[in-house]
């Protein structure tokens, strides 16, 4: 058993296959076993007819992803070792626990310290000795899903991790299927139950991840029983986890609680009914497994007890690692075991030694090989789950895997879906959603799968030869055209073909009614307005510092120039939920979340293509796909795009320029 302090946090952790071996040894499967479908909670293995957009945000709030204290970052800034600073408690910090919304009033909280790195006082003040930096310990607001994002095309099967996606996004259609029996607890105070289709208030969140395991268990050949979500109160869990074994169930997984925050319940539940043998595990995500058999204390001796982590990505690792193998051992069923290919990093991933890391892949057949784009890594991220074709384990005792590195992953998905994945990384844009649906409801049945990582970072995915083509809209201010003179710069010795895809209007989206009266970029240096930016290498920054260098405003002095997203919708959630006034993106995005938009440019988006790739049939099957009226008709109709030269092949000072 791993060793505990007296606050019961487990200090030590065990391989995953010792885990195993150790709890399948106690398992009496003789006198366990004995001897199946639901509804569109649980739609393992079903096929979509219309492609899935996002009802809600996940998170909806900025929220603490450690148990510890919510603090001012920059009030944090002059604590060093050796000469700690004091916080008084209300005054300085905020007590939170993992999940709570990060709060707001009366501090308005930007950072989460882990609870390992304070020391309280009796005066319950708080002493620590290293500051904190912004967003430290915090889930961002939409850090995994924004509504308006497509989650799923039509004609693709989902897997148990969609499920999960689709749950936390606020689509209710979906359904599953059940052998040895489980019985599955979903707890927590912030969470909500999915079957009243419910509209989450701040810090709450649709309880998705109890469908998740159960799409699992039901896959693997499992009957699944589930209880609606239990409170997090110790004699209510108790009592629903006894409930599941009164009723013969071969196993009880009570999600979430089995960390060591001070509403982690599952150990103490799982003590008065068992014995419990593994708490810990050494994997990322996934450590803070729990496992134990129940005894003659509970109504169903020798029965699996298992605590999965609260995180979406954890809780799935444990299950798939840990949980299913016990449960096909209960049943005597074999384990399918996952093909595995070699696969070309085109990012590096950095790992904490002393840990598996179960890193999650999107993957597709680049040339001669097979390339993989790291997906998401926060444990919270479900999408990562949802978007990916492959999973690799980044070894214990391995610091990480190097951009351009081979390593070995486990298809979660059929050899033959990796040639028709066709790889985009580059800038976002909300029109790679519209084609990646008409792509899979094509003959060919291309799967379009984009990391957004900017124009720049498609330019580089293309130099090494870790994509298919690039979105870019990289406006060159000395001669006014986009892309080309970027591509001479960063990529002389790349030969490309450039097609367009959009003429796109960016400018600044603000509150319905523009509350403040922002009418352009000179607005940005004013005191009461508040920006959100967008990454470095984004084209929509490289237009924004164009514009204020235009204007003669220094970045510095706009507030909010270093709070960074991703994607524009990213972006426009920001100012939709209050986070910020205003911030610089596509018409289209704030269109889809019901802001106004202040017109400032009309820029080229254009699809970059190797040379090499320009005749692969997934490519070919893309540059048709742009050339059909409806699809352009589909494009203009989202708001703020323009058409003339969509599917044209574009040459140096060919077609919008500057001004």
């Amino acid at each position: 058993m791993a060793a505990r302090d007296r606050a019961g946090i487990y200090l030590e952790t065990i391989p995953v296959e010792e885990a195993v071996a150790k709890v399948a040894a106690a398992l009496d499967k003789e006198a366990l076993l004995k001897s199946e479908t639901i509804d569109s909670r649980h739609a393992a293995g079903r096929v979509t007819a219309a492609p899935v957009i996002a009802v809600l945000s996940s998170p909806n709030v900025h929220c603490a992803a450690m148990d510890g204290i919510a603090v001012v970052a920059r009030s944090t800034f002059s604590a060093r070792e050796g000469r700690p600073l004091t916080l008084v408690k209300g005054q300085d910090f905020v007590p939170v626990n993992t999940g709570h919304a990060l709060p707001r009033e009366p501090l308005r909280t930007d950072a989460v310290i882990m609870v390992e790195h304070v020391r309280f006082d009796d005066e319950g003040n708080a002493h620590i000795e290293t500051p904190a930096y912004p967003w430290q310990h915090v889930r961002r607001m939409g850090e995994d899903i924004i509504a308006t994002d497509m989650l799923l095309p039509h004609n693709h099967r989902i897997t148990p991790y969609d499920v999960g996606a689709l749950l936390a996004a606020g689509v209710w259609e979906v359904e599953v299927w059940e052998r040895p029996s489980v019985y599955i607890v979903p707890t927590g105070d912030e969470v909500l139950e999915a079957a009243s289709r419910p509209t989450p208030g701040p810090g709450q969140v649709v309880e998705s991840n109890s469908y998740v395991l159960s799409a699992l268990a039901e896959q693997a050949g499992c009957v699944v029983r589930r209880a609606v979500p239990v409170k997090d109160d110790p004699e209510a869990i108790r009592a629903e986890a006894a409930k599941g074994l009164e009723q013969g169930s071969h196993a009880v997984i009570i999600c979430a609680g089995s960390s060591a925050g001070t509403k982690d319940y599952t150990r103490s539940v799982f003590d008065s009914l068992g014995t419990v043998l593994v708490h810990g595990v050494s994997a990322m995500p996934g450590k803070p497994a729990l496992l134990g058999v129940a005894d003659e204390k509970s109504p169903r001796p020798g029965a699996l007890l298992a605590g999965a982590p609260g995180y979406p990505v954890s809780a799935a690792v444990v299950m798939e690692e840990i949980i299913l193998p016990l449960l096909m051992d209960i049943g005597r069923m074999e384990r399918t075991v996952r093909p595995e290919v070699p696969v070309t990093l085109a990012r590096r991933s950095p790992s904490k030694p002393g840990l598996v890391e179960y890193l999650r892949l999107s993957v597709g057949r680049v040339g001669g090989r097979y390339v993989g784009m790291p997906l998401s890594r926060g444990a919270g991220n479900i999408t990562s789950l949802s978007k990916a074709q492959a999973v690799t384990r980044i070894p214990m005792d391995s610091e990480g895997v190097e951009a351009g590195e081979l390593v070995t992953a486990e298809l979660l998905v059929t050899r033959s879906m990796l040639d028709r994945i066709l790889l985009v990384i580059g800038s976002h844009d909300a029109t790679l959603d519209l084609l990646a649906d008409a792509l899979m409801g094509g003959e060919a049945g291309v799967r379009l799968a984009s990391s957004h990582v900017g124009s720049l970072g498609g330019l580089q995915a293309l130099k090494a030869g870790n994509a298919h083509l690039a979105g870019c809209h990289l406006l060159d201010p000395e001669s006014g055209d986009f892309n080309f003179p970027f591509l001479a710069r960063y990529a002389p010795e790349l030969e490309c073909t450039v097609y367009n895809l959009a003429i796109r209007h960016q400018g600044l989206m603000v509150a319905p009614g523009n509350p403040l009266g922002i009418q352009g970029v000179n607005d940005l240096a004013r005191d009461d307005v508040r920006f959100v930016n967008r990454q470095r290498g984004a084209g929509t920054r490289i237009l924004l510092d164009y514009e204020l260098a235009k204007a003669n405003i220094e970045a510095a002095t706009v507030n909010g120039y270093g709070k960074e997203e991703v994607t524009h919708t990213a972006v426009a959630l920001n100012v939709a939920t209050g986070e910020a006034d205003c911030g610089l993106g596509i018409m289209a995005a704030a269109k889809a979340l019901g802001l106004d938009f202040v017109p400032l440019a009309r820029e080229r988006y254009d699809l970059i293509i190797p040379e090499l790739d320009l005749s692969d049939l997934r490519v070919q099957a893309l540059l048709e796909m742009i050339t059909k009226p409806e699809i352009k008709a589909a494009i203009e109709a989202q708001g703020g795009y323009e058409t003339s030269l969509t599917g044209q092949r574009m040459r140096p000072g060919m077609g919008l320029k500057l001004g």
